[in-house]
């Protein structure tokens, strides 16, 4: 089965009512077909942060999305660590010249150790780091 990585656009695509790159994120990942998703805690702190100003609607879904994630066995989420942290922190000083942020390292490093090369995003920072971006802006 195919794994492809989902980044917080991804979800909050899919979750905020009338997001301009909602019909996107839903098409790409219609197109994959029965796929794998990877994300990471940090992805899952870094979404509802995105949804925090939306009201409290906004936030209940966001909070119930999470939680439908973790539960979701066609999704696995790598657990937060001090290494994982660490790692992502190294990347991020390698790459004062980008502007990734700390969530997008620690990504970025996740899926080359899973050996993904995927992702639910239309975040151009992957495209620079090598990994193919499947929702087009």
């Amino acid at each position: 089965m195919k794994t492809v990585f989902a980044d917080s656009l991804y979800w909050v695509a899919v979750v905020r009512p009338n997001d301009a790159g909602s019909d996107a994120a839903k098409a790409a990942r219609k197109g994959l077909g029965d796929a794998l998703i990877l994300t990471t805690d940090e992805v899952l702190s870094e979404f509802p942060a995105a949804l925090s100003h939306g009201g409290e609607t906004l936030r209940r879904q966001a909070a119930r999305m999470v939680r439908a994630i973790l539960s979701n066995s066609n999704v696995k989420v790598i657990p937060q660590s001090r290494d994982s942290f660490l790692q992502g922190l190294q990347l991020y000083e390698l790459r004062g010249d980008k502007e990734y942020s700390l969530t997008d390292c620690i990504s970025m490093n996740a899926m080359k150790s899973q050996s993904v090369h995927e992702i639910l995003t239309n975040d151009h920072h992957f495209a620079q780091e090598g990994f193919n971006v499947l929702i087009k802006k």
